[in-house]
């Protein structure tokens, strides 16, 4: 509202028109007195005479006090439904300031509309106010009466657009409390970042006065300054959902920094242990790739070309990977002296994968010469292993049925077939044990399949 109306009757303060009329009576009482007995009998009659309105009394008055009623109803109602815009806009400006979404620029444009509905209500109230004077001594009856009523009809219609403000208010109550919300978030989350700033940079003091640069983690907290000087220009001028994202990744960002920077001492003194632990084992490799050879040449004097062919190249390819281990071993010490962590790290997992390569590849050879023997020992024990397998599985295939699945029963026939194949394999000048050896691990592991596929139908099933 824009106008603002003249203050409603008071009857505890006169209105200044009144005036006159007191004094003049004030002065006629005097006159009285002071006239004589038949000329103070005979004036009452020139009072009672004339076109002056009476003082007391009368339809005019009633309806003059009717019409000051109706200004002063008309009045309260302005002034109510004034202070219910004002708090609404506030409640608007909450909205607007957090929300962005389709319902919160819907309630913005319902806010407008609700707006000039009420100016409309209040140029009605305010012409109906100005169009009649109600403190005129000579209003006249039909005025006062006219006034009132369209004054009345302005209190109406400011009661009616009031009613219809309300329930827009009751209407914006989850806005309202999701925008209060997020405003009651902000500076809590804002001063979080702050702290957050702080206590990196705290930490990162500390750890250089260890003797340790951190000059990434450095880096990463420099990045950090241009979103705190957005921070401290403050939610007005970024938006709230702007800022209160903005403090939470950079209170995140801060405190993964913080956490680095007091765990760099301890992360430098575990690659100082790695760099000496996988130079230990580095050294132990070299030992045991000497040992393949007589393992080989073991392998090829007691058993056919075909368990130990693919075994060559062990030797070589044991001694080159540790070359190539203590080669990066080399370059993360110098990476861990430059305190480049992240590079040392890199270089020390590659030397781990290639030792786990190497050894695993040394221990092959032996572990070959070793199932070699035992299955040429006594091959009936592989042999044994697997048809336990395969009848165990065979039973399982037909508890609870008749005939079994054909889906189950033709590759555990399957099975029979392929270990009876390699038993077969056996026989002979020269053995391959080895390919006996591969082809029950395959045998068991089929049957394994099998086994796994029964379980889950009728786990499904049941």
């Amino acid at each position: 509202m824009t106008a603002t109306p003249a203050q409603p009757y008071s009857p505890a303060q006169p209105h200044s028109s009144s005036a006159p009329r007191t004094h003049s009576a004030l002065r006629d009482t005097l006159t009285l007195l002071a006239l004589p007995l038949a000329a103070a009998l005979a004036l009452p009659a020139a009072f009672a005479g004339g076109g002056t309105r009476r003082w007391f009394g009368g339809r005019a008055e009633n309806q003059r006090a009717e019409a000051q009623a109706a200004k002063d109803a008309a009045a309260a109602a302005f002034y109510e439904l004034d202070t219910a815009q004002r708090d609404l806009r506030i409640s608007i400006e909450t909205i607007t300031a957090v929300d962005d979404s389709p319902a919160a620029r819907r309630a913005v444009s319902d806010f407008e509309a609700l707006g000039r509905r009420i100016d409309e209500a209040s140029h009605q109230y305010i012409n109906a106010v100005d169009a009649h004077d109600l403190d005129r001594d000579d209003l006249e009856a039909s005025v006062a009466a006219r006034a009132r009523t369209e004054l009345t009809a302005a209190k109406d219609e400011l009661g009616r657009v009031k009613q219809d403000l309300d329930r827009f208010a009751d209407g914006l109550g989850p806005l309202l409390g999701k925008a209060e919300t997020q405003l009651a978030r902000l500076a809590p989350a804002v001063e979080r970042a702050r702290q957050g700033l702080l206590a990196a940079s705290n930490a990162l003091d500390a750890v250089r006065q260890s003797g340790l640069k951190a000059d990434d983690l450095a880096a990463r907290l420099a990045s950090l300054g241009p979103e705190l000087t957005k921070l401290n220009q403050g939610a007005g001028a970024h938006g709230v959902p702007q800022t209160l994202e903005r403090a939470e990744r950079v209170a995140r960002e801060a405190e993964a920094v913080r956490v680095e920077a007091e765990r760099l001492p301890e992360k430098a003194a575990e690659i100082d242990h790695r760099l000496v632990s996988l130079r230990t084992r580095a050294q132990a490799l070299t030992t045991r790739a000497g040992q393949v050879e007589p393992v080989l040449s073991e392998l090829r004097r007691r058993f056919s070309a075909a368990c130990w062919q693919d075994l060559q190249q062990v030797p070589d390819q044991a001694v080159e990977n540790v070359r190539q281990a203590e080669l990066k071993l080399t370059e993360a010490r110098a990476a861990r002296d430059a305190q480049r962590w992240p590079d040392a790290t890199a270089l020390l997992s590659t030397v781990r994968a290639l030792l786990n390569s190497t050894d695993e590849s040394v221990s092959a050879a032996g572990d070959r010469l070793r199932r070699l023997n035992a299955v040429q020992k006594d091959p009936q024990q592989e042999i044994d292993r697997t048809r336990f397998a395969i009848r165990d599985a065979q039973r399982l295939a037909m508890t609870g049925r008749n005939t079994p699945d054909p889906r189950h029963a033709r590759p555990l026939d399957e099975s029979v077939a392929r270990l009876d194949r390699a038993i077969g394999t056996l026989e002979g000048r020269h053995p391959d044990y080895w390919h006996f050896l591969t082809e029950t691990e395959a045998v068991r592991q089929a049957v394994a399949r099998v086994v796994a596929q029964i379980r889950d139908e009728r786990g499904a099933g049941h």
